[in-house]
Order: C-alpha cells, then structure tokens, then sequence
C-alpha cells in the first residue's frame, strides 16, 4: 500500500533521531502550538507598543485593481483575524456589541487592530514555524516528551 512506504519513512527518520515516532509527532505538534502563542503575543505587544496595528491593517488594504494572490491571502488572513478578535473579546467581554457600548472604544479599536495584524503576522510565519518546529522536535522530544513519557509510565507500573 501507499502507507507503507510512508510507515517506512517515519520509521527511518524515529531511528535516526533515537526517539519513538509518536514522540516526534506530539513533540512536532506542541512547538507548533508553540510557535503560534509565542509569536502572536509578541506581535500583539509591539503593535501595541509602537501604535502601529491600525495603520498597518489599513496600510496593507489592497485595491480590488491589484488583486494578487497575495492580496487576497492578506484579506483572508486580516478577516479571519477580525472573527478571531470578535470571537476573544466577546469571550473575555472588551469586544463591543449593540447592547453594551466599551468604555474606551479608542483603546479597544487600537487593541483589535493590533490583534489582527498580530494574526495576519502570525499567519505570514506560518512557514519558518513549520520548520522551527520540524527541526526542533527530535530534541524536544528527547529532552521533554520521553522523559516524561517513561515517568508516567513507571507510575502505573507500580504495583499496589
């Protein structure tokens, strides 16, 4: 079958690293994760910190006469990144809605706009995170995840 050979990769590159392959996968995984707090936060802070955010959203607005693929992946980047601030500040109550005015729609405007350049940012690194992650997960896993792996394992084979 086609997975076989896949079985067979995953296996060689689990060998070579000297870790088991479900180790690599979900030491892959928490960088990933990792590697998207980590930015997005940073991006947040030093939109918030230079006042940039509004002016970068509306700088970046491309005109529908130079559409590229690149324009259209910022937009999709920028409104999936209005959902994601929409959907945070109703959650932690700072987004405004009909019914509740903010108290400082400056601050919030600011905050909301430095969330979605913070996400289209992001977003845009999703490439050199792939592979931060991708070259870091044999060491993670080495150092972190089997260690934790094998003392969880010696706590529920412990007898009575």
């Amino acid at each position: 079958m086609a997975f076989s050979r896949y079985r067979d990769t995953l296996a060689t590159i689990a060998a070579r690293t000297g870790t088991p392959l479900s180790s690599l996968v979900l030491s892959f995984g928490i960088l990933h994760e990792v590697t998207a707090v980590v930015p997005l936060v940073g991006f947040f802070y030093t939109a918030k910190a230079f006042g940039v955010g509004e002016t970068l959203v509306k700088t970046l607005q491309v005109p529908a006469e130079h559409d590229t693929w690149l324009a259209q992946k910022y937009r999709t980047w920028v409104d999936d990144g209005q959902h994601w601030a929409a959907r945070v500040g109703r959650r932690y109550g700072a987004a405004a809605t009909d019914q509740l005015a903010p108290l400082n729609t400056d601050r919030i405007a600011g905050d909301v706009a430095n969330a979605v350049a913070a996400y289209a940012c992001t977003k845009a690194a999703m490439p050199a995170r792939i592979l931060v992650s991708l070259g870091l997960s044999p060491a993670f896993a080495r150092a972190v995840i089997d260690p934790t792996r094998r003392g969880i394992g010696r706590i529920f084979r412990k007898g009575p």
